[in-house]
């Protein structure tokens, strides 16, 4: 159980709950909320006209509505804006998104009542994941259609998700022994305005692209070896003469993963070739970069995390509801095409090197890393796979945040497309992860061919991880399960478990 202090959650606890750990919120929370749902209901009582508590929204913000009618108002706009299309969100996202609402509503400035803050922690507690659709948000004025979705569960609309099986979200509150709400005077608009869905997709592509970095310089180290390149590029006092952060310990990893290699020691002398490619050479200066973009946008994501992003804001110590933008997500659109560049150039880099391999005149091993090459193809089609991969990851990279499209009949004339620049980060780092899976065979296999030398014990022990799953290509066989189960090692962390080396991560 992940306990939540909002406004100081660390990045791991959120990449712990999107792994699936169950949260709720520090009991030091609860004085807040019941302070700031208190000074609601001392708003009301002075009747005068507040965005979000006692008019409508967006254009509609001058329309003044009825004590009377303020409960319908609250369930108006979750059903009204439950406007989403697509596919269903995964869960690990929608997870991520009860969490971080959770813990916003947590800081005690955005109205709501205990009541609503127990019915998250209850649906968090019981893993029951609302159906989200995935598109819809533009990601300003909040991820408003998706966290729509989520609010509508809690008011008994919608479905849910219990164990794998989608039930109407009433019958699932139920069999929790849980009754749906009657939201409170602006607990709709609480819950639905937000940037938590474009935060959580955001975060679940990092925490992805981090596995995807982490395993890349592994193959890349063996891809070295494999080519019997040098790690003269990986001199620590190349790296301190730039001073990049991130270039400097990615270069540590690479020289430290190939210490005491016999591959290496075989070719330290009398080596014809002065210097190898780029995609061997300047893996510090490329994968340090990378780095260096995934820390950034980390940091951005840690400071989103933690804030508050509804509106209007409740300042209990004055009665005040104060209306702003914080729920624009320009800077989670940012964070999230930063990692989106890293992610494909994290492919991109390995693909040049997966191609260098297959390249006999390029690496000095046979054709396309197969002992007999003709009668069989080898790897050749992986590569081509590969760098379809990494096309595609291109095409994907294009910077979400630099569009907008005017909505609310141009009340919200800015946006930031937070949303859908978030969300196509799993797929790329799911691209990403195959083109590193393919390099992990391959380089495999070229260091096959150096027996009876071995390499450094670290990046042995990850080659015997490849080799535990996949033997050795002799002659061709059905590729497509070898690739499969080579992405496995690298998604699941195990290809850098048995390492054992300790690698640099989205945190310093």
């Amino acid at each position: 159980m992940i306990i939540l202090h909002p406004g100081h959650v660390p990045l791991a606890d959120w990449r712990t709950i999107y792994r699936g750990a169950p949260a709720k919120l520090a009991e030091s929370a609860h004085p807040r909320i019941a302070e700031s749902a208190a000074a609601v209901a001392r708003i009301i009582a002075r009747h005068q006209p507040v965005y979000g508590i006692n008019t409508g929204f967006g254009k509609l913000a001058s329309v003044k509505i009825g004590d009377a009618d303020l409960a319908t108002l609250q369930r108006n706009i979750v059903l009204s804006h439950a406007a989403g299309v697509g596919a269903p969100s995964p869960a690990g996202v929608v997870r991520l998104m009860l969490a971080l609402k959770l813990a916003s509503l947590g800081v005690g400035a955005s109205g709501v009542r205990p009541e609503t803050i127990a019915l998250l922690e209850a649906m968090l507690a019981n893993d029951l994941l609302p159906v989200i659709p995935c598109q819809g948000s533009v990601g300003a004025s909040g991820d408003l259609a998706p966290l729509a979705h989520m609010a509508a569960t809690m008011i008994g609309a919608g479905e849910i998700v219990v164990n794998g099986e989608t039930l109407p979200a009433a019958d699932a509150l139920a069999r929790a022994g849980l009754a749906p709400l009657e939201l409170g005077p602006k607990e709709g608009l609480a819950l639905l305005n937000g940037t938590q869905f474009s935060t959580a997709n955001a975060l679940a592509g990092l925490f992805e692209a981090e596995g995807v970095f982490q395993a890349a310089l592994v193959t890349g180290a063996l891809s070295t070896e494999a080519t019997k390149g040098s790690d003269a590029p990986f001199d620590a006092r190349i790296h301190a003469l730039r001073g990049h952060a991130g270039q400097i310990v990615v270069g540590d990893a690479l020289r430290h993963l190939m210490t005491d290699s016999a591959i290496r020691a075989s070719h330290r002398e009398d080596d014809p070739r002065v210097q190898d490619p780029y995609c061997l050479r300047c893996q510090p200066q490329v994968m340090g970069a990378a780095l260096d973009v995934l820390r950034q946008a980390a940091a951005t994501l840690a400071t989103e995390a933690n804030g508050v992003s509804d509106n209007p804001l409740i300042f209990a110590d004055t009665d005040e509801a104060l209306s702003g933008g914080n729920f624009h997500a320009e800077p989670v659109a940012f964070a999230a095409d930063m990692i989106a560049i890293a992610i494909c150039e994290i492919g991109s880099i390995a693909e040049r090197r997966i191609a260098m391999l297959v390249d006999p005149a390029l690496s000095g091993l046979p054709a396309f890393l197969t002992p007999r090459p003709g009668l069989n193809s080898g790897f050749m089609i992986p590569q081509v796979t590969a760098a379809a991969l990494v096309s595609e990851n291109k095409q994907r990279a294009y910077p979400a945040s630099v569009d907008s499209i005017p909505t609310s009949a141009n009340q919200e004339d800015h946006v930031s497309m937070a949303a859908h620049g978030a969300r196509r980060l799993l797929a790329m780092a799911a691209n990403a992860a195959h083109v590193i899976g393919i390099e992990a065979l391959a380089a495999a296999q070229g260091c096959d061919f150096h027996a009876p030398l071995t390499s450094s014990g670290a990046l042995e022990a990850a080659r015997g991880a490849i080799r535990g799953e996949v033997p050795t290509l002799a002659d061709d066989r059905h590729f497509a399960p070898d690739m499969a189960k080579a992405t496995a090692l690298v998604t699941s962390g195990a290809l850098v478990k048995a390492s054992g080396a300790t690698l640099p991560g989205v945190t310093a």
